[in-house]
C-alpha cells in the first residue's frame, strides 16, 4: 500500500503544479478530499475508481497466480511426475538427438507437446483433463498396459500435429531456414519434395522421439495420415541457399561445360588421327595378359559398391523406405544416395537394418575405380579394388560359399525400356520372392506351381523383370505375398518383350576358374547365348584389376548394342571372399553415356 500511497502523493502534486501555473486561483481541495474525489469517481455502470483499482490488482495476482501454474505444468520434471510417463516414453527419449546432440540445445516434453501461443496452449490443457483422468482410472500405470495403448495414443498426436502442420516441430525447424549445402542428397531431396508438394513433419518423422509404431498402421490409415496437404504446397519453392553457394553452383556448371566441350574436342580428334600405341598405362596387369586400351585417355570414375542386405525392389516401394515417395515420382536412387553408400553397407552388414544372417567381419562396402572407353568396335571397361581378408561365413561349410571362385564380377546393362531401370538400375531384377530373400518359395511350393517346367529351378529362385510376369506385388497389401515369381506370363509374350529391349544383358566373369558366362535377365537368370566378352585379371600389392572387352554391336538374343550419343543403365557387382547369391557389394544404378556429358551422366564412355 505504501507505493500506492507514493504514486498518489505523484498525482496530487502535478494537480497543484498544474492548478497554480495553468488554471490558477486556491487549492479547492486538500490532499485528503483529493485522493477521496478521485478514488469515489464514478467511471463504468456505476463503479468507483477505486473499486475497479481493487479488482485490477485482484485480478494481477490472480492472472499472476493462473501463469504461474501453467508454466509450472509446463515443465519437463511435472511431465515424468508419473511414472508411466518417466517409466516409459522419457527412457526413450533420452536415447534421441532430441535429448541430448552436439550442439547442446535440448528440446523437452513441453516444447513437442504443447503449443506456445495461449489459444492453443489453453485448448491442449483442456484437452489434458482427459489424460488425468486415465492417470486415476490406472489406464496406463503398467509398461504392458502403456504398450496396449501406445498406438492409440500415437495417433491422437500424429493426428493433431497433422492439422496443426506440425507446429511444435515448427517452432525449430522450418523448411525455408534448412541449408541445402549442410544437408545430405536424400535429406535435401525429401525436404524439397516435402514443401512443394505439401507435406508436413510429422508425415515423416514419426518415431523420432519415442519407439516406433508406425509399421502397426494399415496401408489406409497410413496413406491418409500422410497424404501431402494442397494448401501448404509451395511448387515452386526450394531451401535456402547464401550467395555463395549461387555463385560457386555457376562455377561448377562453366566447368562441365567446359569438360563437355574439351570431351567434344578430344572425341573429334581422335576421329581424324591415325591409330596410336597404347600407352605405358595400357601395359598388361602383373600376372595376366592385358586388353590393350588406351586407359589413360577414360576418365576414372570412382563407385563405392555397397553390401545390400534383403533390399528389393518390393522394399523399394515398401512403406519401410523413406524415399518411396520420391522413387515412384521418378527420382533415382543415385541422386538420394550416391554420397551415402559407404555408410549404407557399414549399417546392413552390421545387422543394424536390413539383414539377420550376419557375416561377422565382412566389410561393408568396396571403393572401385571404373574406367570406360571405345572404338569403332569394342568397349572397354577396367575394375580396380581393394583386396579384403578372409571373413568366414558362419552358414557355409568352410566358411566359403564358393570355394572355386574368391571374385566374381558381374555387370547389367540396360535401356530405359525395363520399367524402373532409369531410376534403380538392375535393381529392377532384385525381388523380395526369389532364393535366400524373405518371401522366397520353398522347394515344395516351387514344385507345386505348373510353370515351374518352363524355368531352371535347380538353384532355386533366380532373378527375373517384372515385364514377364502378369503381376508384381510390390507393396504387399494385407495378406498378399511380396513379388510375382509364380505369375509367369505366356512364351509368346516373353518373346515379344525380349524383342521389345525390355530385358538387361548380363556378363559375369568368374575370377577363379577364368570362365566367363554371358546371358541376358528377363524371366529367370540365363548365364549364356551371348555374343561373349574377354577378361583379363591380376592381383599386385593387394588390388585386384579387371579389364573387359565386348564388342559394341551384337545381334544376339538378349544383347543390347551400343551407340555413340547414346545413353544406357549399368550396374555391377562384386562377390568377393568365396561369396555367392545375394551375399555381395552391389552399385546403384549408373548412367552410363557415350562420349556425353549430359547432366545424369555418371560414367562417360570416351572414343580412343
Amino acid at each position: 500500500m505504501s507505493r500506492i500511497a507514493t504514486v498518489m502523493d505523484s498525482l496530487y502534486s502535478r494537480y497543484e503544479i498544474l492548478r497554480k501555473y495553468v488554471l490558477g486561483g486556491a487549492s479547492i481541495m486538500n490532499k485528503k478530499s483529493w485522493l477521496q474525489a478521485i478514488l469515489s469517481r464514478k467511471i463504468l455502470l456505476g463503479t468507483t475508481l477505486g473499486t475497479g483499482l481493487i479488482f485490477m490488482i485482484i485480478g494481477v495476482v490472480f492472472w499472476g497466480g493462473f501463469n504461474w501454474s501453467l508454466e509450472m505444468t509446463n515443465t519437463e520434471q511435472f511431465c515424468i511426475g508419473c511414472h508411466e510417463m518417466e517409466e516409459n516414453v522419457y527412457q526413450e527419449y533420452k536415447q534421441t538427438v532430441h535429448y541430448s546432440n552436439r550442439s547442446g540445445v535440448r528440446a523437452t516434453c513441453p516444447d513437442c507437446h504443447v503449443p506456445k501461443d495461449w489459444f492453443h496452449k489453453i485448448q491442449r490443457k483442456i484437452q489434458a483433463s482427459n489424460e488425468v483422468l486415465h492417470k486415476i482410472l490406472g489406464s496406463i500405470d503398467t509398461p504392458e498396459k502403456f504398450d496396449a495403448k501406445r498406438l492409440e495414443l500415437a495417433k491422437h498426436e500424429w493426428e493433431r500435429m497433422k492439422k496443426s502442420d506440425s507446429r511444435e516441430c515448427r517452432n525449430c525447424h522450418n523448411f525455408e531456414s534448412m541449408h541445402q549445402n549442410s544437408q545430405k542428397p536424400r535429406a535435401l531431396k525429401q525436404h524439397t519434395a516435402a514443401i512443394q508438394a505439401g507435406n508436413t513433419c510429422i508425415d515423416c518423422h514419426k518415431g523420432i522421439a519415442h519407439k516406433s509404431v508406425r509399421h502397426l498402421l494399415t496401408d489406409e490409415e497410413l496413406e491418409k495420415l500422410e497424404a501431402p496437404d494442397p494448401a501448404l504446397a509451395k511448387p515452386d519453392a526450394t531451401l535456402h541457399l547464401f550467395e555463395r553457394d549461387i555463385v560457386a553452383a555457376e562455377e561448377a556448371e562453366k566447368a562441365a561445360q567446359a569438360e563437355k566441350e574439351r570431351l567434344a574436342a578430344a572425341k573429334e580428334a581422335a576421329a581424324s588421327a591415325p591409330a596410336a600405341a597404347p600407352s605405358a598405362s595400357s601395359a598388361a596387369p602383373s600376372g595376366s595378359g592385358a586388353i590393350t586400351a588406351n586407359w589413360a585417355a577414360a576418365p576414372v570414375k570412382e563407385v563405392v559398391l555397397f553390401y545390400p542386405g534383403t533390399a528389393s525392389i518390393e522394399w523399394i516401394h515398401g512403406r519401410d523406405h523413406g524415399g518411396k515417395r520420391a522413387f515412384t515420382k521418378g527420382e533415382r536412387c543415385f541422386d538420394c544416395h550416391g554420397a551415402e553408400t559407404k555408410d549404407m553397407g557399414q549399417k546392413i552388414v552390421t545387422g543394424e537394418k536390413l539383414e539377420t544372417a550376419l557375416i561377422p567381419g565382412k566389410r561393408g562396402s568396396i571403393p572401385v575405380s571404373v574406367q570406360a572407353t571405345y572404338d569403332d568396335t569394342y568397349l572397354y571397361m577396367q575394375f580396380v579394388w581393394p583386396e579384403t581378408a578372409h571373413a568366414p561365413v558362419p552358414f557355409a561349410d568352410g566358411g566359403k560359399m564358393d570355394p572355386a571362385n574368391q571374385v566374381k564380377l558381374a555387370m547389367m546393362f540396360g535401356t530405359d525400356d525395363v520399367e524402373f531401370a532409369d531410376r534403380s538400375g538392375c535393381w529392377a531384377s532384385c525381388h523380395d520372392d526369389v532364393n535366400k530373400m524373405p518371401s522366397q518359395f520353398s522347394d515344395a511350393e516351387v514344385a507345386a506351381y505348373p510353370g515351374a517346367s518352363r524355368l531352371d529351378v535347380s538353384g532355386g529362385i533366380t532373378k527375373y523383370l517384372g515385364e514377364s510376369r502378369t503381376e508384381v506385388e510390390l507393396k504387399g497389401s494385407g495378406d498378399a505375398r511380396l513379388g510375382g515369381w509364380d505369375k509367369l506370363k505366356s512364351d509368346d509374350e516373353i518373346k515379344a518383350a525380349l524383342a521389345g529391349k525390355q530385358f538387361f544383358d548380363l556378363i559375369r566373369y568368374k575370377l577363379g576358374t577364368g570362365e566367363v558366362e554371358d546371358g541376358y535377365l528377363l524371366e529367370e537368370r540365363k548365364m549364356s547365348g551371348g555374343q561373349g566378352a574377354e577378361f583379363a585379371a591380376s592381383l599386385a600389392d593387394g588390388m585386384w584389376t579387371v579389364q573387359m572387352k565386348r564388342k559394341l554391336v551384337s545381334d544376339a538374343a538378349g544383347d543390347v548394342s551400343f551407340e555413340p550419343g547414346k545413353i544406357y543403365n549399368f550396374g555391377f557387382a562384386i562377390h568377393d571372399d568365396y561369396s555367392t547369391s545375394r551375399f555381395h557389394h552391389v552399385s546403384l544404378g549408373y548412367r552410363l553415356g557415350f562420349d556425353t556429358a549430359e547432366e545424369g551422366v555418371e560414367i562417360n564412355v570416351v572414343k580412343q
